[in-house]
């Protein structure tokens, strides 16, 4: 593990928690009125919770505005994700103002503002360990890698990107990678995969044979 400098030791912290905490103030009520358009667009729960790695590889509850309703098909199975995303919810996405809620995240020590996505638990064995540096430091609500295409680029290319940016957080780097988020959010370019749906999965040095559903039976986007 590399060592930490001064400002990925200390600096970085201070910077995550007082900005988040600003951002919630500043953002209470345009993140009210999302939550209301959620839940007449979804219903409950407003807010989407799933397991991810973080740092160190611990897991920890990412939360995002719900963007996808809960249609399921003849077996129960949940629908592939692009079936189920609603119009709002194609919205949040590419906007990016359905990711807002991590801020929590951030404010609770789970995530920082700039650091690696955070990814769901089941792709924690089929990293290579190279790959697994990427939980060296917090995961970020966004990344270095972002203005290289967010969910269009390959996981190789981000996962490269990710050990990168482990390797030379500063203060240069999270502030430019600050100014590129905005400039591509604003583009709304590559928040979702080119079929409009999710991104592929992950397979990694898993046999793509055994990725076909995930742990409750539900589809997974292979190839």
């Amino acid at each position: 593990m590399k060592k930490q400098g001064i400002y990925a030791k200390y600096i970085k912290r201070f910077f995550d928690l007082s900005l988040s905490l600003l951002a919630m103030i500043v953002l209470a009520i345009p993140l009210l009125i999302v939550a209301i358009l959620v839940l007449i667009d979804v219903g409950t729960p407003v807010l989407f919770k799933q397991k991810r790695i973080g740092l160190n590889n611990k897991e920890f509850s990412l939360l995002k505005f719900r963007s996808m309703n809960n249609k399921r098909d003849e077996n129960g199975v949940y629908l592939p994700d692009e079936e189920r995303i609603t119009k709002l919810g194609s919205f949040l996405r590419k906007s990016s103002i359905d990711e807002l809620p991590s801020l929590i995240n951030i404010i609770k020590g789970e995530m920082s503002i700039i650091g690696p996505r955070p990814l769901p638990v089941r792709y924690l064995e089929r990293y290579t360990d190279e790959q697994k540096r990427r939980h060296e430091v917090r995961p970020g609500l966004s990344n270095p890698s972002t203005v290289n295409g967010r969910n269009t680029q390959s996981w190789e290319q981000q996962f490269a990107g990710d050990v990168w940016y482990v390797d030379h957080v500063s203060f240069a780097v999270d502030a430019k990678s600050v100014i590129d988020t905005v400039k591509v959010v604003l583009k709304c370019d590559g928040a979702v995969a080119n079929d409009g749906g999710a991104r592929n999965e992950f397979i990694g040095i898993a046999n793509p044979e055994s990725l076909k559903t995930d742990s409750e039976g539900n589809y997974m986007k292979i190839g």
